[in-house]
């Protein structure tokens, strides 16, 4: 048998969060096994650490559709599990780098490797035709392709009813924000399996990366993510291509996986 932890990433309180399956031993599952638990269980991602020699844990993410080089949310959920399950971490290896790890009272920080994400302005035009009202978009590498809208105010946010086949077709995420500094989000990823995502670290460094491309190379946001009642809450804070993400996280439960 094995388990999986079951947490809540990036809640206000013990509210809200973006739910992450942890599976703490991965030995004996190749990829096609592990797509397929991530897949039955259904969570925006599921992660399946390894533990080489050299005792540093290596994660692979999987999304109910496809495999990820990186992902936010799962990092600050694994660290978690790993530093208060046991048994402890102050380091996790990833496809792209070695993330650090770091604990401040009751947020959960992440380091992800310090990584250029380019930038390119595109026509608003690329997220209206996906239904999304937009005042400026852009297209970011992190390494999946994001196309990045802002949107006037909280209200048109809260409207935003995306063709989810057009957002599949043009890119692996669809991220829409209001507000720089204290920040209101939404995130939609039908291509890789999820039509709306409670809490996205990624995409947050994609927003990171626009307002390096606007010209504020450091700074801070809060960001709350997410549909009135179930809002989830992402700390960044920033300074060149350094990039720090921090949230609370809820234990759920432990299941026991068939293999």
């Amino acid at each position: 048998m094995r388990h999986c932890y079951v947490v809540r990433v990036f809640t206000v309180g013990d509210s809200g969060g973006n739910p992450l399956g942890v599976v703490p031993d991965s030995s004996g599952l190749d990829a096609p096994s592990m797509q397929r638990i991530a897949s039955d269980l259904g969570f925006s991602e599921t992660v399946f650490i390894s533990w080489p020699p050299d005792d540093i844990p290596r994660l692979r993410i999987f999304t109910p559709a496809a495999e990820l080089p990186f992902a936010g949310h799962p990092l600050v959920g694994t660290a978690w599990v790993l530093n208060h399950l046991g048994p402890g971490a102050a380091t996790m290896q990833i496809q792209i780098g070695e993330v650090t790890v770091q604990t401040d009272g009751d947020l959960m920080w992440v380091t992800p490797p310090a990584i250029d994400q380019p930038v390119r302005r595109v026509a608003v035009d690329e997220a209206i035709d996906l239904g999304v009202p937009a005042t400026r978009a852009w297209r970011v590498e992190v390494p999946s392709d994001y196309l990045v809208a802002e949107v006037m105010n909280e209200a048109d946010l809260i409207a935003t009813t995306p063709n989810l086949e057009a957002v599949a077709a043009a890119a692996d995420g669809l991220y829409v924000f209001h507000g720089h500094g204290m920040t209101r989000s939404r995130f939609f990823a039908p291509r890789l399996g999820v039509d709306e995502d409670p809490a996205t670290g990624s995409a947050a460094v994609a927003m990171c990366a626009v307002s390096r491309w606007l010209g504020q190379q450091s700074g801070r946001a809060e960001i709350m993510q997410g549909l009135p009642g179930t809002l989830s809450e992402i700390h960044m804070t920033w300074n060149g291509l350094r990039v720090d993400l921090g949230g609370r996280v809820v234990m759920d439960e432990v299941r026991v996986l068939e293999k």
